[in-house]
């Protein structure tokens, strides 16, 4: 996402994208020849050079000795080969994924990217998951036609990672936390805004377990009449966390040793559920700590509303709600600052007004703290709610 300080990398990179037209022509006569957009989807090709990983696939990296990524050739679905990721242990909470990339042109902005893999879980402990993810990241562009990493790419242009402009424009995960299954098509599908010119797909794991992928795809299709959501009616989902699982939500915790976001059916405000947040003093960067749930461009041009009700416990540090939003005309925004809170509190409201900016591709509601932070925070009847209309932006007179 564009920060100050980035200007000359966006110009520098503007320059650059017209030297990308072999790659992009390429792909893009692969997706009109091709309906599987993916590289070896089975998993069945070797990577030259390496004894197991597949060709068009990468791990995360953690340097945790705890997890283990793996090809192998028994319990498939079909073919002769499998992946899978394993963890034995959550004392640093991280998501470990298999993940692809995929670039992408003109020809599928304004379409939504259908991903769909076969999984089986066994022994997962915590949440698996598969998603899609849209970008305007050009420096991963750069990468995949230089062959070389991404820190490379940013390194030879001279960009910092504070000048970092990748710029995430679609989100869909979809999330699962059965215990043990068979094989079970999962899928998560993202709209494509114009100017992306790279997806991602990943296959990963939250929690300890381990998790199986066979049989990958990634289509294109006409995306649905955009919905205009209704005025006042709640747009998250599991709200108040009765579901008990969290898994409509994203869950952002800093990998501090011993950081939990877990659901508290002991502490409540309503109902018979809260979303508990702890031990998160153990860390020496400062970032956030929260749950948040991604909308899309149906918000674009509204006024919205974010509240819900916190409670703290000897909480040293600041809670908060937000809004963010994003689009590759203008960056990013973020809803204005309200009141914060921090000590031992009982059930307090707190709310934000925000007018999303028109060409808004991507908006987070999120509930939040500032970590690390001492002491126990509790949240309960969370809403994300649209007000009414933003006046229309007014063309700026030109004078003769």
């Amino acid at each position: 996402m564009p920060r100050s300080g980035s200007i000359r990398a966006f110009a520098l990179l503007t320059a650059i994208v017209a030297g990308l037209t072999s790659a992009s022509f390429a792909f893009a006569q692969k997706q009109a020849t091709s309906r599987n957009l993916l590289e070896n989807p089975g998993f069945e090709r070797s990577l030259v050079g390496h004894e197991w990983l597949p060709t068009g696939w990468d791990t995360s990296q953690a340097g945790i000795p705890t997890v283990f990524f793996g090809r192998d050739s028994f319990l498939v679905r079909s073919g002769q080969f499998v992946v899978n990721v394993a963890n034995t242990s959550t004392i640093f909470p991280m998501a470990h994924n298999w993940n692809q990339t995929v670039p992408v042109g003109p020809e599928s902005w304004g379409k939504v990217a259908r991903f769909k893999v076969w999984t089986r879980n066994n022994g997962v402990q915590g949440r698996a998951y598969v998603m899609a993810q849209a970008y305007r990241d050009t420096l991963t562009l750069l990468s995949l036609n230089w062959k070389v990493t991404r820190d490379e790419v940013r390194k030879r242009l001279g960009i910092t990672k504070l000048d970092d402009p990748a710029m995430d424009l679609g989100w869909s995960r979809t999330q699962f936390d059965e215990a043990l299954t068979g094989w079970v098509q999962r899928e998560a599908a993202v709209y494509i805004p114009p100017l992306t010119n790279v997806l991602f797909v990943r296959i990963g794991l939250l929690g300890t377990g381990q998790l199986m992928a066979d049989d990958a795809s990634l289509t294109l299709e006409t995306a649905p009449a955009l919905k205009r959501p209704q005025v006042g009616a709640n747009l998250l989902a599991d709200a108040s966390f009765e579901e008990g699982s969290a898994l409509r939500w994203e869950i952002a915790v800093p990998p501090y040793e011993g950081a939990r976001i877990d659901v508290d059916s002991t502490v409540a405000r309503t109902g018979r559920r809260s979303v508990r947040f702890s031990n998160m003093f153990d860390g020496l960067v400062q970032t956030r700590m929260g749950v948040c749930q991604p909308f899309g461009r149906e918000l674009a041009g509204k006024r919205v509303r974010v509240s819900a009700w916190f409670k703290g416990d000897s909480l040293k540090g600041t809670a908060y709600v937000k809004v963010w939003a994003q689009a590759p005309r203008f960056g990013l925004e973020q809803s204005p600052g309200r009141e914060m809170l921090s000590g031992t509190f009982d059930w307090q409201l707190l709310e934000s007004d925000f007018d999303v900016p028109h060409g808004t591709e991507i908006l987070w509601a999120w509930f939040l703290i500032n970590a690390p932070a001492e002491g126990t925070l509790w949240i309960d009847d969370a809403k994300f709610e649209v007000l009414g209309d933003v006046a229309p932006v007014k063309a700026t007179p030109t004078g003769g």
